[in-house]
């Protein structure tokens, strides 16, 4: 039993269970992405973890473990601001594509990577195609103004593989919250994260600032990582780890709300986003903060 041992210290409840450090949390979750673990094992590891919650050494472990085993997409000449999309759209309009597109039209590279992991919603890649932005296929380089939607498996198939124990066992396991904070990207990058809970603002926090990241953190839109248009989220910057609050947030709403498609409508949303970046819709006000703050902090890299 690969992990047994380890199993016996996270699995023994909310009040009985032992945090790991770091460096074991990574041989742990190494074990996980290398298939060395029985799906027994990957299953409770994943109740375990469910039950116990990370820290943030143990998430700084897992993210060492997988960021060691990613496929990285190469350097460009500017920064690559990274956008995790995991979550899709359940009641909300999706506008992460319309994030994606508003930052390559003001020159930078985009990498979107993910995949579905629940049935009945919708989600970028689906957008992105409707929109002519096909997914890659192979890891390449991202040219300034351009944009990659590259699937999950691409990068890890051992993380795809955790992510898809979801559709068996009904919970989110640490690949969820991980895939939001890691970074696929050698060279300069802007990582955008998005968290669904205040708890998960602090916990993500507590890791951006361990592993010395320089990321953009928000209350997104259903898990997304764009703002929600119907009012200003607080939006925190981590520059090597280091945070700086750049946007409280607003309280109420921004005014009437925008005329947005329904959460399943996919002709809709790509029309809206065409109108918005051909300016016969006005940029939503929070998203186009976002965009002045993505573009601020890719200045300072």
């Amino acid at each position: 039993m690969a992990i047994a041992h380890y199993l016996r210290e996270i699995g023994r409840g909310r009040d009985g269970a032992r945090p790991l450090d770091r460096a074991r949390a990574a041989d742990l979750f190494g074990l996980i992405l290398d298939g060395r673990a029985s799906d027994l094992e990957v299953g409770a590891f994943c109740v375990a973890m469910r039950i116990k919650g990370e820290t943030a050494d143990e998430m700084a472990g897992f993210l060492d473990a997988t960021e060691a085993r990613l496929t990285r997409l190469p350097a460009s000449s500017r920064p690559v601001v990274v956008l995790p999309s995991y979550n899709g759209a359940r009641r909300l309009a999706l506008l992460t594509p319309l994030l994606a597109m508003l930052i390559a039209r003001a020159g930078l590279p985009v990498l979107v990577h993910g995949m579905a992991t629940e049935e009945r919603r919708l989600y970028t890649k689906e957008l992105l195609e409707a929109l002519d932005i096909p997914a890659r296929s192979a890891i390449e380089p991202i040219a300034p103004g351009e944009i990659a939607f590259v699937p999950t498996p691409l990068l890890c198939a051992g993380l795809a593989r955790l992510l898809e124990v979801r559709r068996t066992i009904g919970l989110r396991n640490p690949a969820h919250s991980l895939v939001k904070q890691m970074n696929p990207c050698e060279g300069a990058s802007l990582i955008v994260a998005s968290y669904t809970h205040p708890e998960y603002a602090k916990a993500m926090g507590a890791v951006f600032e361990l592993t010395q990241a320089h990321a953009l953190l928000l209350r997104g839109t259903e898990g997304e990582p764009v703002a929600d248009p119907r009012r200003l989220p607080q939006m925190t910057a981590f520059r090597a780890g280091r945070r700086v609050l750049l946007q409280e947030a607003q309280s109420g709403s921004s005014g009437a709300p925008p005329p947005l498609p329904a959460a399943d409508d996919v002709a809709g949303t790509v029309a809206y986003t065409r109108a918005v970046l051909a300016g016969r819709e006005p940029v939503p006000a929070p998203i186009a903060r976002q965009v002045e703050l993505i573009l601020q902090l890719t200045e300072t890299r």
